[in-house]
C-alpha cells in the first residue's frame, strides 16, 4: 500500500502547489496522460471515481509511475474507500464530509481529506483530528475571501486547504499566495475534452504554465 500520512501529504502538496484533477476512463490513454503531466512538471493527481475503470487506472498509475502520487477523488462511500485502498491510492478526497467514511479511513490508517464549505464542516473535521481539507466548490462559494472568513475561528488548528472548483490559471495565483492553501485542485490542466481529443501537447503546455506560475509564488 502506497499511503502517504497526513503530515507528509501536506508537505508534498505544499511543495508541488497543484493537484491535477483528472477524469479518465480509457486505460490506453493513461500512459500518454501521465507522460504529459510529468513532462509539464506535475506529479500529483486526484483521479475522480466517476468512470467504470477509475480503480483500474489508479492501480495502473500506482504500479507504473513511481514519480506520480495518485489519490482517489470523489470518495462517497465506505465501499469506494476500500476499493481505493485496494487499488493503490496514496490518499483520498471527497467533495463533502461523511463521518462514516472518515471513521473507516481512520481505522484503516488511510489519509483522507474531506470536503468543506461551512464553519460547521470544519468543526466536524477537527473532531476527527483532520486539518487537511478540500474547499469545494471554491470560486462558486465566495473564493479565497470566503475561505479566510470561515477558517478564521479555527486559526489555532493550523488548517490547510486544497481549493477546487472554478479555479483556473488566472485565479490560481491569489490562492497560492495564501498560507491557508497548500495546493490548488486543477481540473482545467487535463480537462475531459483534452483527454478525449488526445491533445497531450496542450495538457503538457498547461502543466508547464502552472508549474512556472508556482515557481514564481513559492
Amino acid at each position: 500500500m502506497n499511503v502517504v500520512d497526513q503530515k507528509n501529504l501536506i508537505s508534498n502538496l505544499k511543495k508541488e502547489g497543484v493537484l491535477a484533477v483528472v477524469t479518465i476512463n480509457d486505460i490506453d490513454k493513461t500512459n500518454y496522460l501521465c507522460e504529459a503531466l510529468l513532462n509539464g512538471g506535475i506529479n500529483m493527481i486526484e483521479l475522480t471515481l466517476r468512470t467504470d475503470n477509475a480503480f483500474k487506472i489508479i492501480n495502473h498509475i500506482s504500479k507504473n509511475y513511481a514519480d506520480i502520487t495518485v489519490g482517489a477523488g470523489t470518495i462517497l462511500s465506505i465501499t469506494q474507500l476500500g476499493k481505493a485502498i485496494e487499488s493503490g491510492a496514496s490518499f483520498g478526497v471527497a467533495p463533502g464530509i461523511d463521518p462514516n467514511v472518515i471513521e473507516e479511513s481512520k481505522k484503516l490508517n488511510f489519509t483522507f481529506a474531506p470536503g468543506i464549505c461551512t464553519p460547521s464542516d470544519i468543526q466536524l473535521a477537527l473532531n476527527y483530528e483532520i486539518n487537511l481539507l478540500k474547499f469545494f466548490p471554491a470560486e462558486y462559494s465566495g473564493g479565497l475571501d470566503y475561505l479566510k472568513s470561515i477558517s478564521a475561528p479555527f486559526i489555532q488548528n493550523d488548517l490547510k486547504f486544497i481549493p477546487l472548483g472554478g479555479i483556473n490559471i488566472n485565479s490560481a495565483k491569489k490562492y497560492l499566495h495564501s498560507n491557508l492553501v497548500v495546493a490548488i485542485g486543477g481540473s482545467w490542466i487535463a480537462s475531459n475534452s483534452l483527454i478525449v481529443d488526445c491533445n497531450w501537447k496542450e495538457i503538457e503546455k498547461r502543466a508547464k504554465e502552472m508549474h512556472k506560475l508556482i515557481a514564481t509564488v513559492r
